[in-house]
């Protein structure tokens, strides 16, 4: 962590005011993150990256994404470069994390908080549209008053290649699985659906809770367009899958939050291989670890393996 480089970027949003402290997040996410503490006045986030149009495109999500819906996500105040980094500045909400307290949560504040990501999603895809399917961009974004922008345009074939791509990074313990994954891919029917924003990464551990509730969603980093049946599947699989020996109720509940909201889509056995082998490697090629407590690696790969297994057309 480079703390002195974060200091300056705080001290620069707020420059009367005496840093206390510079606390490191070191839980997931592929930037530096700090907190930084002040005396009299309330904590900011610091995170440093080294791709500036990264930076302005979250920003630019976060921005619509408080403008649109109600979902909870701190807002971002100040962007920018710094000695050759890039950083980004936002709120500092309070709460736990939910990562640590969902496993342990009685049954109806699980199905509660599942409800309330599935509505988070409908609302998402309710206010969000795209003319194709891949990464979103600020810097390619037309001249019509929407800021973001998908790369693409077929949805079909970019689906393809986002589970084909997953499923290449998958380690060895799944040699076997591989051929039938690919097929599964290579099926895939053309999709009609609008493509919608695939907010990727919501699950528990970008999330905080208070009273029993969500009360920040966090990490909007790298947004893409997609398939709204894509992002349902990885959502019921991050929230539900997850945490629970049996998430057939909590899956219920995610769709319950989005039909309150919108038509639920039809998620196809592509959505769910293309969602599970995409949640099953993180981006620096590790396995990840469900549950908490976390499992191990032996068990992880396990539990990847009956999900993609199950995932599969008979």
């Amino acid at each position: 962590m480079n703390r002195s480089l974060v200091a300056a970027v705080a001290e620069s949003c707020y420059p009367r005011r005496a840093i206390r402290a510079v606390e490191p997040v070191t839980t997931g996410g592929r930037r530096e993150t700090a907190v930084v503490r002040f005396d009299g006045h309330g904590p900011l986030v610091v995170q440093l990256s080294t791709d500036i149009e990264a930076v302005e495109t979250e920003a630019a999500l976060v921005e619509a994404v408080r403008a649109r819906t109600s979902v909870p996500a701190p807002a971002i105040t100040a962007t920018g470069t710094r000695e050759g980094t890039a950083y980004l500045v936002s709120e500092h909400w309070p709460g736990e994390d939910l990562h640590e307290t969902f496993a342990a949560s009685a049954p109806a504040t699980q199905r509660a908080v599942a409800a309330q990501f599935g509505r988070y999603l409908g609302e998402l895809h309710a206010a969000f549209a795209f003319d194709g399917c891949g990464e979103l961009s600020a810097e390619t974004a037309p001249s019509n008053g929407d800021r973001l922008a998908a790369s693409g345009t077929d949805c079909r074939r970019w689906l393809v290649g986002y589970g084909r791509r997953a499923v290449d990074r998958l380690p060895a313990e799944f040699d076997s699985h591989r051929g039938r994954l690919g097929d599964c891919l290579d099926a895939a029917p053309a999709d009609t659906a609008t493509p919608t924003l695939f907010p990727w990464d919501l699950r528990p551990g970008n999330a905080l809770v208070d009273s029993g509730a969500v009360s920040a969603v966090v990490d909007w980093e790298r947004p893409m367009a997609a398939p709204p049946a894509l992002a349902l599947a990885k959502v019921e699989y991050l929230v539900a899958d997850w945490y629970v020996d049996d998430p057939a109720p909590l899956r219920r509940a995610v769709r319950d939050g989005y039909g309150a909201v919108r038509p639920t889509p039809a998620v196809g056995p592509h959505h769910r291989v293309a969602a599970i082998a995409a949640s099953a490697v993180d981006s620096r090629g590790a396995v990840t670890n469900p549950g908490y407590p976390e499992r191990d690696r032996a068990a992880s790969v396990a539990f990847h393996r009956a999900a993609l297994t199950a995932a599969l057309p008979d």
